[in-house]
């Protein structure tokens, strides 16, 4: 748990726009300046509310976006300055789990096809009948019978067929599984057998997890530590258990108070956080403190200085002036 699989640092990713005639150039701020460390072994939840830049965060460590700047770090190596050539080979250490398992898979290709396409792409096996038998194995692996490498994806359910997503991926042996909102499209009970899959895989083949999410709940159940997203920026990074009992960041006590307990009478009596205003636009974000327009506790520094990511508790960072 002490190693430092991967390090993201300063991460930056602008999406030019057109502006029309003579317009002046603009660009979305999707990423600005992100940095954080996964160890290896452990899950880390990345959070925050819809268009965040969380995804385009987990796109960018996968080398899927090539960001505008800033460094990724897996495994000891720098991936930015990488030629597509060399990345190829480091992209079998590093796989993802796609929000819609519907449109992530080939509707073309029966799921034994799906799964054993990378292991003849990359030469991991050679032969027919070995690749067949390591179809086999992952489909027992996640929960499938092997009479489901006969079927399309339209013929199995939503859960199913996320399965096979997470087959996929394991088929190439990671290291790293960037799971972006993998639950989201999925009803509630099924929801939780995915997890407890994600976590049973975990400890029995030792996979490391960026876990991408807006749903609080199951952020808190399955990660050790949590980054909360907020425009583009980190707002603040701590453990699971530090994040949710004593969060130090006006943001974070806001999307938490916003998740519903299951006692009523505790739900009654709690107090609410009720943010004034929408989130500003990526295009143009507010000078300072990107969260100040909306924070119920803001001063007039926090509109002319931009928060530093400090550590204010052991392990426990937060980019706010008055946390």
């Amino acid at each position: 748990m002490s190693e430092a699989l991967l390090e993201v640092r300063n991460l930056v990713k602008h999406f030019p726009v057109a502006t029309g005639f003579r317009g002046a150039p603009l660009s979305v701020k999707a990423v600005d300046g992100v940095s954080f460390t996964l160890k290896r072994g452990e899950t880390l939840g990345l959070v925050g509310e819809s268009g965040c830049g969380k995804t385009t965060t987990g796109r960018c460590v996968l080398l899927l976006e090539r960001p505008t700047s800033g460094e990724v770090v897996f495994e000891g190596i720098e991936l930015t300055k990488l030629p597509d050539s060399k990345l190829r080979g480091m992209r079998r250490r590093m796989q993802v789990i796609f929000q819609d398992p519907y449109s992530s898979l080939n509707p073309r290709m029966t799921v034994g096809q799906i799964l054993s396409e990378p292991l003849k792409v990359h030469g991991l096996i050679k032969d027919k009948a070995g690749r067949a038998a390591r179809v086999r194995e992952l489909l027992s692996q996640v929960g499938l019978l092997p009479q489901h490498a006969r079927r399309y994806p339209h013929q199995m359910s939503g859960g199913q067929r996320q399965r096979v997503g997470i087959a996929r991926a394991l088929a190439m042996e990671p290291s790293l599984i960037v799971c972006d909102e993998p639950v989201s499209a999925l009803d509630v009970s099924i929801q939780a057998q995915i997890v407890n899959l994600l976590e049973d895989l975990q400890q029995r083949l030792g996979l490391t997890y960026l876990f991408i999410a807006h749903d609080l709940s199951v952020v808190r159940h399955i990660s050790d530590r949590v980054v909360v997203m907020y425009l583009g920026k980190v707002a603040e990074v701590a453990d699971r258990r530090s994040l949710y009992e004593e969060p130090l960041h006006p943001y974070t006590r806001a999307l938490l108070s916003a998740v519903p307990i299951p006692d009523p009478k505790l739900e009654a009596r709690r107090e609410r956080t009720v943010l004034r205003g929408e989130v500003p636009s990526a295009l143009k974000p507010p000078p300072g403190c990107v969260f100040h327009p909306r924070c119920p506790i803001a001063v007039e520094r926090c509109s002319a200085e931009i928060p530093p990511l400090r550590e204010i508790r052991p392990g426990h960072w937060a980019a706010c002036h008055l946390a």
